[in-house]
């Protein structure tokens, strides 16, 4: 499951308890590195690692701060940060004509679709859903950094799991419709 590769890190980081938050963004950066490593290997190019490219910068930035600073003031805004930062590089993704997902869809899906305007456009939408779930995830992880760590869990888990089913049913709604498509046209 290519989504659970590229937002490993993030769950690594989310999975462990805040107060050990300097050890949960080492483990994320590592995870993030790794995750670069494996691609690259595997013969990924580069333009398809925006997720993963933005979760090392963050990762790395928020492992120096944690350590160097362990009672940051920013600690308890950590969680919207991240959502802040997926919402920053899925919008880029999107501004420079290469959404996020595109990619990722592409590794499950045979080439000759790979240039259909309904498979870039679907890649579109879904990173475009993945984008407004990420800021919303920030704005209410923003107003929830002093509230109960159950508020929070809550708000990000809710942050990634209403894209994912959003984009299971999309794809879905998406295969169903052209296939429909192409049975009437048989």
């Amino acid at each position: 499951m290519s989504y659970l590769r590229t937002f490993a890190p993030w769950i690594v980081f989310a999975v462990i308890p805040s107060q050990y938050w300097q050890w949960a963004a080492l483990a994320a950066f590592g995870v993030s590195v790794l995750g670069i490593a494996q691609q690259i290997r595997a013969g990924q190019r580069i333009e398809a690692l925006i997720i993963d490219i933005g979760s090392v910068v963050f990762f790395a930035a928020l492992t120096v701060l944690a350590f160097a600073d362990p009672d940051s003031a920013l600690h308890p805004y950590t969680p919207a940060l991240s959502s802040g930062v997926l919402a920053l590089v899925a919008g880029t993704s999107l501004a420079v004509r290469v959404p996020f997902t595109l990619p990722i869809a592409k590794q499950t899906t045979p080439q000759e679709i790979w240039d259909h305007p309904i498979f870039i456009r679907t890649s579109y939408v879904i990173t475009s859903v993945w984008t407004a779930s990420f800021v919303i995830g920030a704005v209410a992880l923003t107003a929830l950094a002093h509230s109960s760590s159950g508020l929070r869990t809550t708000a990000q888990v809710l942050a990634f799991a209403l894209p994912v089913i959003f984009t299971i049913r999309y794809v879905a709604y998406i295969q169903a419709k052209a296939n429909s498509l192409n049975e009437s046209a048989s």
